[in-house]
């Protein structure tokens, strides 16, 4: 006899098993591949945590050289890409360019199965689109990628694509320990979609096309404008013991602090405080954050005493993504562009020992008499 079980949304049931990651929110721990994130985040770069997620491994110095030269290979945009992306309208929300993008880039040379190289392509290329994207809409002229010089990070290369101009050292290294953080998060809604696409035996783009997709809703590729919304209201750090006083005795929430999954500190929250402070003096916003953080925490215990409420990632996100001056049209494009690391790490794997997936439903409408 067949049991069926039921959980709306799939809550709780497991579908897959993976090596790839862990998250523990009971707990507070994100591991990747045997390594925590935090401290990939503090100690590691994008590069090396992306090959840590594809392959299994850490690289060594040697393979990591080369691995870099790869990448970069990988970063300019066909000239087909370039004409379609300047064929849509401009009214056309960013995320559905990106999707659009990696459609046409998966035409070609992504059959099943999916490998490593495709994974490189597609992660290398989508901060040229963003960047070719964002600087058409501005009415500048696209700057051109560092295609065959591996010594600008992957984290440089991209504000530099936004800007036409090198970030500097410490807005790079946040946006590095930010992209880290953001790579994998287990079996999230785009994760899933992913790998459901990917069961079918589809291409590799068509799988992150789904994860885009998912990425695109607001439940779950939500930028973090409240939380940038409520340190621009304090302004000035003299002024946030008053306004945060404020909120919490009005009742209101306080953007940034609490989680859904994490019931104790947010291992991702942690890491960029530890970067962040690490940086003190290398912008102004990010000394203006851990003050306006280190208020809060303090008036959260006086005012919410017990209820154990902790910084999360949006928070810290917030102050990176400020910092490093992305506009907001940027925040779910730029998550995207570290995303498509986990996803397509899934892809991999699901690959290794597919099953398609087929749930049941219960079907609750009427039938013929």
């Amino acid at each position: 006899m067949n049991v069926v079980t039921w959980a709306k949304g799939l809550e709780g049931v497991v579908a897959a098993e993976t090596k790839i990651g862990l998250v523990d929110g009971t707990r507070g721990l994100l591991v990747y591949r045997g390594e925590w994130a935090r401290e990939l985040a503090v100690s590691r770069s994008f590069e090396e945590t992306a090959y840590l997620l594809w392959y299994g491994v850490l690289p060594k110095a040697e393979e990591l050289a080369a691995f870099r030269a790869r990448l970069a290979s990988y970063r300019a945009m066909p000239e087909h890409l370039r004409r379609l992306i300047d064929l849509l309208p401009a009214d056309q929300p960013m995320m559905g360019v990106v999707r659009t993008a990696v459609s046409a880039l998966g035409d070609a040379g992504f059959s099943w199965p999916p490998t490593v190289e495709q994974a490189m392509q597609l992660t290398a290329v989508l901060p040229s689109v963003i960047a070719y994207r964002y600087r058409r809409l501005q009415g500048l002229p696209p700057v051109e990628p560092f295609a065959d010089d591996p010594s600008v990070s992957h984290a440089a290369h991209y504000l530099y694509l936004l800007d036409g101009e090198l970030p500097s050292a410490a807005h790079a290294r946040a946006l590095d320990a930010y992209l880290i953080l953001t790579m994998e998060h287990g079996l999230n809604a785009s994760t899933f979609a992913s790998r459901v696409v990917a069961s079918t035996e589809s291409d590799l783009a068509s799988a992150v096309c789904a994860g885009i997709g998912a990425m695109k809703g607001p439940l779950h590729g939500g930028a973090p404008s409240e939380v940038i919304a409520l340190l621009e209201e304090i302004g000035e750090a003299v002024n946030a013991e008053a306004v945060l006083a404020g909120k919490l005795e009005r009742g209101e929430k306080l953007m940034g602090f609490g989680h859904r999954v994490y019931k104790t500190m947010d291992p991702r929250a942690e890491a960029l405080r530890e970067v962040t402070a690490g940086l003190n003096g290398g912008d102004p916003w990010f000394d203006f954050a851990l003050h306006v953080e280190a208020t809060a925490l303090r008036l959260l215990e006086q005012y919410k005493p017990g209820r154990k409420l902790y910084t999360n990632v949006e928070f810290f996100a917030s102050a990176v993504l400020k910092a490093v001056r992305l506009d907001p049209s940027l925040f779910t494009p730029t998550f995207t562009a570290s995303r498509i690391v986990g996803w397509t790490a899934h892809v991999l794997e699901q690959a290794e020992a597919n099953r398609i997936y087929r749930p049941q439903s219960i079907y609750t409408g009427a039938t013929p008499e």
